[in-house]
């Protein structure tokens, strides 16, 4: 083998050892296929291994495959060796201490650079080995809204004795702090961050809390992080998990958080500020909107799940039914229908609303979130309310749930009355 190529073979597999490894691209792909771009490696933990996760970015897809760390620098000299249809001009290694770069002419002629990176090196994270999450990052640690430090994530399981994340959590630790930094933006967006009266607590309820991961998280942000005197209450069916909350509250003496028993469907709300409700099941989630703009909220958080109420009324517009023939985009059609119509009523009722991807799809399939935040003065309700009607009679829609829920009770944001029926 040629002697830059053993050196960076030695390189790497050092680097892979020690921790040290950041990141490998290869680039300027000259082998057979000629859709492949560039791959694309970084370190990731499996259960309780190390493993290399190489990304085959095509033009029109991704690729991914997870080798032992072994197995990833043969995989990698591999796609490396003309002789095996392989071979790419540019590679690029990045490590804690240097950059390395490996260039291949097209005559076959290789040469090895090494830049330290001194300067840079002392801004990069240790590596825990236990931590999947520690995994070091190019340019910078990676900066949570959140502190394991909290010992109340001991009890929920996300954190271990050390206050350090256990590995299989990593994934909804990483949710858990997303969510957070939605929830940050939309407060500085609201009204609440600008409130002249301070002596009211912030109220915030979260149905379906589980295990209360966000009424924990959302308690220890406003409380403690923006020093807002807030009160939290999740409200979770299961008797045992609202136990194992309060019994957390009570052991680490929690200001301005509680627990309590019941749905979404038929708990009292009550004046509220910010309303959560992520994976409300089918038309739970329309409830959830619908005691959030009853209660008065100025922020609405909600993660829909299982779509079914429009699927079966769905008429398919004659110029779509070839496409819509497949039940995959069928149950997808739905899902937009019924998630657009639930944003286009909440700006109908005075709210400015986002539709988008709350974590990647590798985190969870169940990753959009509808945000609502209420404007400071109404826009007119008939431009909407056109748009509504239009969707519904496009693709036959005879019943939406929130939109029932809200003409039996509501006015417009904007004075005009309740929504007409249909």
């Amino acid at each position: 083998m040629n002697q830059p190529l053993v050196q960076f073979a030695e390189l790497l597999h050092s680097s892979l050892a020690t921790g040290d490894f950041v990141k490998l691209v290869m680039a300027n792909h000259r082998g057979g296929d000629a859709s492949l771009q560039r791959v694309i490696a970084r370190r990731i933990r499996l259960r309780d291994d190390w493993m290399l996760s190489l990304l085959y970015r095509y033009k029109t897809r991704d690729v991914t495959k997870n080798f032992t760390l072994d197995a990833a620098v043969a995989e990698v000299m591999r796609s490396l060796n003309t002789e095996s249809n392989g071979s790419f001009g540019h590679v690029h290694l990045a490590t804690r201490g240097e950059a390395i770069d490996l260039r291949i002419s097209k005559k076959g002629q290789l040469s090895l650079a090494r830049q330290p990176l001194a300067a840079n090196a002392a801004q990069l994270p240790e590596v825990d080995p236990g931590d999947p999450d520690a995994t070091p990052t190019h340019d910078r640690a990676k900066q949570r809204m959140l502190s394991l430090d909290a010992p109340w994530w001991q009890d929920l399981g996300i954190a271990d004795g050390q206050s350090r994340l256990i590995p299989a959590m990593s994934r909804k630790w990483k949710q858990i702090n997303k969510f957070v930094e939605v929830l940050d933006a939309a407060w500085r967006e609201s009204s609440l961050a600008r409130r002249d009266d301070t002596s009211r607590p912030i109220r915030a309820m979260d149905f379906g809390a589980g295990k209360g991961y966000l009424s924990f998280a959302v308690a220890a942000h406003l409380n403690d992080t923006l020093g807002v005197d807030a009160e939290v209450t999740g409200v979770e069916l299961r008797a045992e998990l609202v136990e194992l909350c309060n019994r957390s509250v009570e052991l680490r003496q929690l200001r301005g958080l509680s627990f309590e028993q019941g749905d979404v469907m038929n708990h009292p709300i009550g004046a509220v500020d910010i309303m959560i409700a992520l994976h409300a099941c089918d038309t739970a989630t329309d409830h959830a909107i619908h005691k959030g703009i009853s209660a008065g909220a100025q922020i609405i958080l909600c993660s829909p799940c299982c779509h079914k109420e429009l699927r079966p009324q769905l008429r398919s517009p004659g110029l779509l039914r070839p496409m819509l023939q497949h039940g995959i985009h069928l149950g997808q059609q739905a899902e937009m229908i019924t998630d657009s119509l639930r944003a286009l009523l909440l700006e109908a009722h005075g709210y400015r609303t986002q539709v988008f991807e709350f974590v990647a799809l590798e985190h969870t399939s169940k990753n959009k979130m509808i945000l609502a935040v209420r404007r400071d003065a109404a826009l007119p309700a008939d431009e909407v309310l056109a748009q509504i009607r239009e969707i519904k009679d496009f693709y036959g829609v005879r019943e939406h749930c929130l939109e029932r829920l809200l003409a039996e009770a509501l006015p417009m944001a904007d004075g005009s009355g309740a929504m007409p029926r249909r």
